[in-house]
């Protein structure tokens, strides 16, 4: 029951201090307390708070600088909201152990809200997945999508234990057309849970809809908590 508390802690104080960097209270070059007066203020062991330190600096959002302390570094960026690339390859980026679990898998006739997400106007047959990515062990983002089964059959004999399915399609089904959506979202306690967060927390959604030559191949929901992600784009004038 202690160790379940300690866990517990550790992650409300993970994400205590990564709240404090993202919004700036503690900006970059920031140096953060000793991990001594931050056990005093967490009303914890000092154990805890190196762990908590230690995920920080893997995860690219402080530094740890000899006899000077622990600094706050520029939040580590990602341009990969904006095109369509694996969550893998997100967290591979991060340098930090992904995995995933598949929590929901269906094969259903399409209702209004599936006609509604993948540009359909007839019903037609298709696969609602629900995968969570764990990047350490830590839920990373949830992953709602919907497969036209139509224009994408195989997915039926797909295996996505083995294999995430955002992975899957970009390995076997050519696209020519997407279109994303971005916005915040505030969580509610089933989402929260899911993803291990407080209750009301803002999350990054990101809607995004696929298909090749004018048939709809997938559509997808991506939600990560605001606190862990963060959006990179680059951009050049347009010549006139």
């Amino acid at each position: 029951m202690k160790q379940r508390y300690n866990s517990t802690l550790h992650d409300h104080i993970l994400d205590d201090i990564q709240c404090k960097i993202v919004s700036g209270i503690w900006p970059p070059g920031f140096r953060l307390p000793f991990e001594i007066d931050l056990a005093a203020h967490y009303n914890c062991s000092r154990m805890t708070v190196n762990k908590v330190m230690t995920r920080l600096v893997a995860g690219g959002m402080i530094e740890r600088r000899r006899k000077s302390g622990s600094f706050v570094r520029m939040p580590h960026n990602q341009p990969a909201i904006l095109a369509i690339n694996e969550i893998s390859t997100e967290i591979a980026a991060l340098k930090l152990p992904y995995t995933w679990r598949i929590l929901a898998q269906e094969q259903r006739r399409s209702t209004e809200d599936d006609k509604a997400h993948l540009k359909l106007s007839a019903d037609t047959p298709v696969l609602a997945l629900t995968c969570l990515h764990f990047a350490d062990n830590r839920p990373f983002c949830l992953e709602q999508r919907l497969i036209n089964l139509t224009s994408v059959r195989q997915a039926l004999e797909a295996d996505f234990n083995t294999q995430p399915p955002g992975n899957w399609l970009i390995a076997m089904i050519p696209w020519s057309e997407a279109e994303n959506k971005i916005s915040a979202i505030v969580s509610d306690h089933p989402l929260a849970a899911t993803l291990e967060i407080a209750q009301g927390a803002p999350c990054l959604l990101i809607e995004r809809h696929t298909g090749n030559n004018g048939a709809s191949i997938t559509a997808v929901r991506l939600i990560y908590p605001a606190a862990r992600h963060n959006i990179t784009a680059h951009f050049k004038p347009v010549a006139s």
